[in-house]
């Protein structure tokens, strides 16, 4: 189901407004109920304008407007707020505990390697046996599971047996906590701490190496599957697509697993949980190649990817490039090898990044109009969507929804005052869009709950119904890659629980 806001109708009314402003200049009160009709024409734009409410519903989209209008008068409204700064206070929220409640559909743009609390890798993972950790001179953590000491790597020359180290310490909790901390973006004072887009994306990127260490490891793999798809279920989540580079997955013997042996392992752990969770869809995998290899290497992994899919089409949704935009080769660098599908006649969806920059007029820039012109399926945060306007009307006539991850896009710099996000015109003009996480791990964040917080309440304002809730929850479904019968169950299974949710706050 697509929607188009600019309907004949809603044009018959702008033009209708503008003949008789222009031939009653000289009226100097408007029409009270051409007014009325022009606000209920905007408000019927918007995400979510077009969903006629239950009787249910429109009692729980008054209590939330309430509540939303307190919050608002609050002496520590979350606005303009860093997320890190906000997030005590999110918590309080009457709003946000509705919300983790609400069943949210699918999540569509989540990273593998930063989807498990750090809290769990930390006070599992790292209690492990054979668990050894580095402290780098550049002031960053690394983890290699093994049977002997390892020999320096990484800028590693000091190896230590973490069950050693934590004999050695006094306040092992506070060591606990500044290993979470190196797991994380998370810090008191983030705008000292992150000055510029460099220096976060730097410690983001570093991030990601000290994670891989605990996460490559088989035994640990396995756990973390299925850890993350439980994060997922308890927040009211039932379907997953993942962006994962498929990375070599090592054993304590030395033995090293190849992508074949990763995609079957997410296959059986998913069957496992959703044994034991038969209301949980699925999960399907993007796999991802790292935008700063070389053209060759990722017509390599196109093939690789080809390959993969024709083995496992039930769990290989399509194909992206990851990694820091700005400063990462863009989509048209790779036209010959993302050409690669079409040559061979085999269809690959693509689900690229795109836009996930402030550098305007750049050939960065330019990636979110290179993604249409090579068909995406859906564009990964187009953030700078709103400075093109004619590819943001390709992107609603081909119903090619953006990936909306608000508490990324800040942490990351490209916005501090969420109000201001270019998903607030989108969701004005009922543009088709979805709400992600993107890499909850490093935002300390679990599921959908608080990027749709954000999204509801700062970056909606009072302007967001239930029916926004409604239609951003079903556009995940809508708008995934599953197929129609597979898409048709998530639906179903999601209406039921919706209805429940709308039933037990409504009253």
């Amino acid at each position: 189901m697509k929607r188009f806001p600019y309907t004949i109708c809603s044009m018959k009314v702008l033009m209708t407004f503008l003949t008789f402003t222009s031939v009653n200049k000289s009226i100097s009160i408007p029409d009270p109920r051409q007014r009325d009709q022009l606000l209920q024409q905007e408000s019927s734009w918007q995400v979510g304008g077009g969903v006629e409410l239950t009787a249910a519903e429109q009692r729980l989209d008054s209590l939330l407007h309430k509540l939303k209008e307190q919050e608002m008068t609050a002496p520590h409204f979350p606005t303009a707020m860093h997320f890190f700064k906000a997030k005590p206070y999110i918590q309080q929220s009457p709003v946000f505990k509705l919300l983790q409640k609400m069943p949210k559909g699918a999540v569509l743009h989540l990273h593998h390697s930063a989807q498990v609390g750090a809290d769990w890798l930390v006070l599992n993972v790292t209690y492990r046996p054979h668990c050894y950790v580095c402290f780098t001179w550049g002031g960053s953590v690394q983890f290699l599971f093994s049977p002997q000491r390892p020999f320096p790597r990484w800028g590693c020359s000091a190896w230590s047996l973490m069950e050693q180290l934590r004999a050695t310490i006094s306040d092992v909790a506070a060591f606990d906590q500044s290993l979470m901390r190196n797991l994380t973006l998370f810090t008191e004072d983030p705008d000292m701490a992150y000055p510029t887009q460099d220096v976060v994306w730097n410690r983001f990127e570093q991030t990601f190496v000290a994670i891989s260490g605990l996460i490559t490891y088989a035994p640990v793999f396995k756990d973390y599957i299925y850890q993350g798809l439980q994060q997922l279920y308890d927040d009211n989540i039932l379907y997953l697509e993942l962006r994962a580079g498929l990375s070599k997955i090592y054993e304590l013997d030395g033995t090293v697993r190849d992508k074949e042996w990763s995609l079957q392992t997410y296959r059986n752990i998913t069957e496992q949980f959703r044994l034991e969770h038969p209301d949980f869809v699925g999960i399907r995998i993007i796999v991802t190649a790292h935008r700063a290899l070389s053209l060759s290497q990722v017509e390599v992994a196109l093939k690789e990817t080809l390959e993969l899919q024709k083995r496992y089409p039930d769990i290989i949704a399509g194909f992206d490039l990851v990694g820091r935009e700005d400063s990462g080769k863009p989509i048209w660098y790779f036209q010959e090898a993302l050409s690669l599908p079409t040559e061979v006649k085999t269809n690959l969806s693509y689900f690229f990044h795109a836009g996930e920059t402030d550098s305007y007029g750049t050939d960065v820039d330019r990636n979110i109009l290179d993604a249409l012109l090579f068909n995406t399926t859906r564009i990964g945060h187009g953030f700078a969507l709103a400075h093109h306007p004619l590819a943001k009307e390709l992107s609603r006539k081909r119903g090619v929804p953006v990936e909306v991850c608000p508490i990324s896009n800040q942490v990351l710099k490209l916005v501090s005052d969420l109000r201001n996000h270019p998903a607030a015109v989108l969701m004005a003009e009922g543009h088709p869009m979805v709400v992600s996480s993107d890499d909850p791990t490093l935002f300390g964040t679990s599921g959908l709950s608080y990027d749709f917080y954000e999204v509801f309440v700062v970056i909606g304002g009072l302007s967001a119904t239930v029916g926004t809730l409604k239609e951003l929850a079903m556009n995940s479904i809508r708008y995934s890659s599953l197929p129609a019968d597979l898409q048709d169950k998530a639906m179903f299974i999601w209406q039921q629980k919706w209805d429940k949710f709308v039933l037990e706050n409504s009253s």
